[in-house]
């Protein structure tokens, strides 16, 4: 069995014993959140020169600076379509099922304090504020305060300003180079704490809110997942089928770095692996290191399919039916309200309060999500996770620089021999031919 093997093995008994012990003591459990919490802030101190040294290698060592106007539109592009989808799905999963008719929880018994807090979180949507935001004051701050897309406009002036200097800026390269290779490195020792942290995050989480939570809850955890669900087998599906990439091997590819940001419900705990698995995938580095931090401001897949199934659950907990162009009016503003602030403590929710009274809409229904928020959280991270990875595959294919023979050599050492079918019959002209040694190992012809 490989390390990932035996990692992701670990995680998912972590996973499983997390549960039974939050189910059995549910005092202790609930105390084990520093656990999670530490080893959160180890990938925290990884991020911030992970995506700089990164990025700039990727941009500077690649001379790909001509092409940087035209990745980043397409990127846009991109991240607004599959977000819009998002958000329609979304929509049409709580018409359909209706997840807020005769919902059966006792309000008295959820605390409106939270959610006041959020209503009274000043949050600036404009244009202008978006684009400052950008821009750091000081990158020291921006890595201190993990925020990506600061950290990823100063690499790109960073990257520009190397290539400009040429042989003299030589070392400074050198050293960005060294410092991938470290990071890498350090990301995998970081990773033998995954299995301690996803313990004691999944512990805290059943002790704290209790096993039960899950029957009151059942039909909205069921309909929200279904919806995520279906959103990566149909809408990141069909992404791969065009791209020519196989969607069950890339899945199988992403288990690890999925698994974690599952059980932590933190992007962050699973982007350093992430970024690593895509790179080996046969995304380019320069577009890996661009598109996945900057897809955590501006394509967050599951959050915003979330925000849309939840506005409408929130408006049929008090009996209100919203007409099609009300929906459509949410919806829109939802596409702009859900970017630009993934620094923002428990985003999805302030998000949705502050649309809900905008629109006039009681947001008691928000004090009733705050009861399962880390439950839901999971899965949506895991979505917005999985979604800027097919964003990389993409934006990689349609620059023309995406590597299907890296691709290919990922899954031959994966040994999986369905995925490699899959790539045969995906892609014909470039067939692999192979057959099998006594040891069934394959040898490409």
């Amino acid at each position: 069995m490989s390390k990932s093997s035996k990692l992701t093995l670990f995680i998912f008994i972590a996973l499983i014993g997390g549960v039974v012990f939050g189910w059995l003591d549910p005092y202790h459990a609930s105390k084990m959140q520093p656990l999670a919490d530490a080893f959160l802030r180890m990938v925290k101190m990884i991020i911030a020169p992970l995506i700089f040294a990164t990025l700039v290698v990727g941009i500077a060592g690649h001379g790909d600076v001509k092409n940087l106007g035209k990745i980043g539109l397409k990127t846009i592009i991109y991240f607004e379509v599959v977000t819009t989808i998002a958000l329609i799905l979304g929509l049409v999963m709580a018409n359909v099922f209706k997840p807020g008719v005769d919902f059966n929880i006792d309000l008295n018994s959820v605390s409106m304090a939270a959610v006041e807090k959020m209503k009274n979180i000043p949050i600036d949507h404009s244009f202008t504020h978006m684009l400052l935001d950008m821009i750091p004051t000081s990158v020291i701050d921006a890595m201190a305060e993990g925020n990506l897309l600061q950290i990823v406009v100063f690499a790109i002036f960073f990257a520009l300003a190397i290539c400009s200097i040429g042989q003299k800026a030589r070392p400074v390269l050198d050293f960005l180079h060294s410092t991938c290779d470290i990071m890498f490195k350090f990301t995998e020792y970081v990773m033998f704490f995954a299995p301690v942290g996803v313990f004691g995050a999944i512990s805290a989480t059943i002790g704290q809110n209790g096993i039960g939570i899950l029957s009151s809850y059942a039909k909205l955890i069921f309909i929200t997942y279904l919806s995520l669900i279906l959103f990566v087998l149909i809408v990141l599906f069909i992404a791969c089928k065009i791209i020519n990439i196989p969607f069950r091997a890339l899945m199988k590819a992403l288990k690890e770095p999925a698994l974690l940001a599952f059980t932590t419900a933190s992007s962050e705990a699973a982007l350093p692996k992430a970024m690593d698995v895509m790179e080996k995938f046969g995304v380019p580095k320069n577009i890996v290191s661009f598109v996945m931090p900057t897809g955590y401001t501006f394509n967050l897949d599951g959050s915003t399919l979330y925000l849309s199934l939840t506005a409408l659950f929130c408006a049929q907990i008090a009996g209100i039916n919203l007409s099609l162009t009300q929906q459509i009016a949410i919806m829109l503003t939802l596409m702009l309200t859900s970017k630009g602030i993934a620094g923002v403590p428990r985003v999805s929710l302030v998000v949705l309060t502050g649309t809900l009274a905008s629109f006039q809409l009681p947001v008691v229904g928000v004090a009733i999500l705050l009861g399962i928020d880390q439950i839901l959280d999971m899965g949506r991270t895991t979505v917005n996770l999985i979604g800027n990875c097919v964003a990389t595959a993409v934006v990689a294919k349609w620059e023309k620089v995406f590597d299907y023979e890296k691709m290919n050599k990922f899954i031959l050492d994966k040994n999986n021999k369905n995925d490699l079918k899959e790539i045969k019959e995906l892609k014909p002209k470039k067939r692999l031919e192979f057959n099998y040694a006594e040891n069934d190992d394959y040898i490409i012809r």
